[in-house]
């Protein structure tokens, strides 16, 4: 059976309600469709409680594109070769609501500790390359926190150092967010006052803007984690993916955890979610404090 025919020509169920408001009808065939083509695409993993929220996000969209009903939509998303349509898709569907500084634990567990440790085995091996990956960084909050921490900690140092970010997302919207680095105030309300006179500038409409000198150090690329193969050359000495998992059932979760490992230097370290957990069965990693691992040093 083709993914086209799983929707067939079944009758539309009944609107689901919210409110006084109603929803466009989906059928129990088509939410099943849309559900298998998100979870083979994007390892998200929609439950059945899920099923108002995923119509509630897309039916603006679907009506939009000149569609009536959900059966034509995903028709039209396995034919779009370009794929345009499945990433306006993930952007409805992901939610990219983060803030600077957020889990400060993890921030000042990489300053404190992880990237001291680092810096020293790197530098008894005169390697100046380190490797940060921040997997799943929605608007960029992350991956602008690690680049002030780093040269907050190396100083004038820092330029010794190829100590750029990786910010990858599967999220087209929120990658342009974290490229122009504009952010409302709310956003920096966690962040020490220093840092933000330090690292922002403000902007005649109340927003802060990263200062260049910052962007340039962090390059942002639209990645999907379930590729089959992740091409990076190099490993990476640390990897950030924070509250990316909790969208995965285990299977996926399992298989995400084992390509990480692949990436990750010995004595690395992998940072997730504290709401996540790689599970207590799980060998590849040692546990160190809670959403928080290191690689085995092997």
């Amino acid at each position: 059976m083709t993914e086209k025919n799983i929707v067939g020509d079944n009758a539309r169920s009944a609107p689901l309600t919210i409110g006084a408001g109603f929803l466009m009808p989906i059928s129990d065939q088509e939410f099943e469709a849309m559900r298998a083509l998100i979870y083979a695409r994007f390892g998200i993993n929609l439950t059945d409680q899920k099923r108002s929220l995923l119509v509630g996000r897309l039916q603006k969209l679907i009506r939009s594109q000149g569609f009536t009903n959900f059966g034509d939509y995903y028709d039209h998303l396995l034919a779009d070769k370009t794929e345009t349509s499945l990433s306006h898709l993930i952007d409805r569907i992901s939610t990219n609501h983060t803030f600077f500084n957020r889990e400060k634990a993890h921030f000042d567990f990489f300053i404190e500790t992880a990237l001291p440790e680092i810096a020293a085995r790197l530098t008894a091996r005169n390697d100046n390359d380190l490797r940060i990956w921040c997997a799943g960084c929605a608007t960029g909050e992350e991956p602008y926190m690690l680049l002030m921490l780093l040269h907050e900690y190396f100083g004038d140092r820092y330029a010794r150092w190829s100590a750029g970010i990786l910010a990858t997302d599967i999220s087209d919207k929120a990658l342009q967010v974290a490229k122009a680095g504009i952010y409302p105030p709310e956003r920096l309300e966690t962040l020490p006052g220093e840092l933000c006179k330090k690292y922002f500038t403000r902007q005649a409409d109340g927003n802060w803007q990263v200062k260049d000198a910052l962007r340039k150090d962090a390059t942002f690329r639209r990645f999907n984690l379930m590729n089959p193969e992740f091409p990076f050359k190099k490993k990476f000495q640390i990897i950030f993916c924070r509250n990316v998992m909790i969208y995965f059932d285990q299977p996926t979760r399992e298989t995400l955890i084992r390509k990480f490992h692949q990436l990750t230097e010995p004595e690395g370290y992998l940072f997730v979610g504290h709401s996540e957990s790689l599970g207590r069965s799980q060998t590849l990693y040692r546990y160190l404090q809670p959403a928080l691992y290191q690689r085995m040093g092997y």
